[in-house]
């Protein structure tokens, strides 16, 4: 039976203004060099637990570096992460969302999924939070993730599980679907506006799913 795509993230783009006006040209996007600039910052844009240092604001990282990062949560509660950037991958609709009924707006987008390592470094428990992650398309607007009415195999995009209290850790994957067969040039923290984001960049690979069926198909272990 064919199911439905949920395209919440398509309707959200704008991100109420949030998009990413940096013109700076050290970041090389998808293909280029990945690592740039990291530190830590001199002083804690927020509170966060004793010994925990966050990774400066404008940081430019590559696929495979980590950066700890804090964000706002409601009822004054703040959320400190170590987010490592595992692999970025380009997929197509007929490699990884057969048997899905998508919609016109979904099919003129282009979907990419983003897999992660995400730990808990602070005492806020962050139980069915979104992983406050965005990709950038090349008109430098944020893409917020994609979630789904039910179980994605490919890329389950769901948001932290039950209980991910501190020292918590999981890897996840990501779905973005960027509009007008837009590119990923970017995956970027930005909880608010002011933020100077932090960003990773690096090569596109294929699916995993994809990479292990031509594995298979060609004899290969």
């Amino acid at each position: 039976m064919k199911r439905l795509l949920v395209t919440t993230a398509v309707a959200a783009l704008a991100l109420s203004g949030c998009s990413n006006d940096s013109k700076d040209t050290s970041s090389d996007g998808p293909g280029g060099s990945g690592t740039s600039s990291s530190s830590t910052s001199a002083s804690p844009y927020l509170p966060v637990p004793d010994g925990v240092e966050l990774t400066a604001q404008g940081s430019k990282l590559g696929v495979g570096d980590s950066a700890v990062v804090a964000y706002d949560l409601p009822k004054n509660q703040v959320g400190a992460l170590d987010i490592t950037v595992t692999r970025l991958e380009k997929t197509t609709f007929k490699q990884s969302f057969q048997g899905w009924r998508l919609d016109a707006a979904t099919k003129k987008t282009n979907p990419y999924f983003v897999r992660v390592t995400v730990k808990n470094v602070g005492d806020t428990d962050l139980s069915g939070q979104p992983v406050p992650l965005y990709i950038v398309d090349g008109t430098n607007t944020l893409i917020p993730a994609t979630t789904f009415k039910s179980t994605f195999a490919p890329c389950p995009s769901t948001p932290f599980p039950k209980k991910f209290k501190s020292s918590a850790k999981i890897d996840a994957c990501l779905v973005y679907l960027a509009p007008d067969h837009g590119d990923l040039t970017a995956v970027e923290f930005r909880p608010t506006e002011q933020f100077n984001p932090i960003t990773w960049t690096g090569d596109l690979k294929e699916p995993k799913t994809a990479t292990k069926k031509a594995k298979k198909k060609s004899g290969k272990r």
